[in-house]
């Protein structure tokens, strides 16, 4: 029997994907810690976006420095964190700190995102930066780690896709 070591996964997608919901659900699954990405914000990231302005990559880049020690930390216990991780280039700062992760993008339509969003106004992000994120978003390359699931199954459904597709990329064991 081959052993694996713990998955080190991160849950990217724009803001209403469910990151935060299916990541925690992962994490508890697979018996690792789960880190909101949106934890790591400095304040001055979190008033930006309260105020509706799209963040640019001089404010994210001491978030995602980050989350990428917290990946780094955790690459032999493994870990499940939620980010957005839109661009490669923010991608490759956190599989450049932790070489072993794994990119599940939450994938879906604009305007049921939009209303998830829309629908949680106690949340610092409104729904207006959307369009934004949706802009930046780039698709997982081929040399990248990663899949995409499809936001319209149920958070069990993710879960179990995503245990199924780490176990088979040797993530996890079954």
């Amino acid at each position: 029997m081959q052993h694996h070591p713990p998955p080190l996964v991160v849950v990217m997608g724009v803001s209403g994907s469910g990151k935060t919901t299916v990541g925690a659900a992962l994490a508890q699954r697979l018996g690792v810690p789960f880190a909101d990405a949106d934890d790591f914000h400095p304040e001055a990231n979190i008033a930006k976006m309260s105020a509706g302005i799209p963040l640019d990559d001089v404010d994210r880049k001491p978030w995602l420095e980050a989350i990428a020690a917290w990946l780094a930390d955790h690459t032999s216990s493994g870990g499940v964190a939620s980010c957005s991780a839109l661009k490669r280039e923010y991608r490759d700062v956190l599989a450049g700190a932790a070489p072993a992760t794994f990119f599940l993008h939450l994938h879906g339509d604009r305007d049921v995102l939009a209303a998830r969003v829309a629908a949680r106004p106690a949340h610092f992000m409104p729904a207006a930066l959307i369009d934004s994120q949706f802009a930046t978003l780039e698709a997982l390359e081929p040399d990248e780690r990663g899949a995409v699931l499809d936001v319209s199954s149920s958070v069990d459904n993710l879960v179990d896709e995503s245990v199924t597709l780490l176990t088979a990329k040797g993530g996890v064991s079954a």
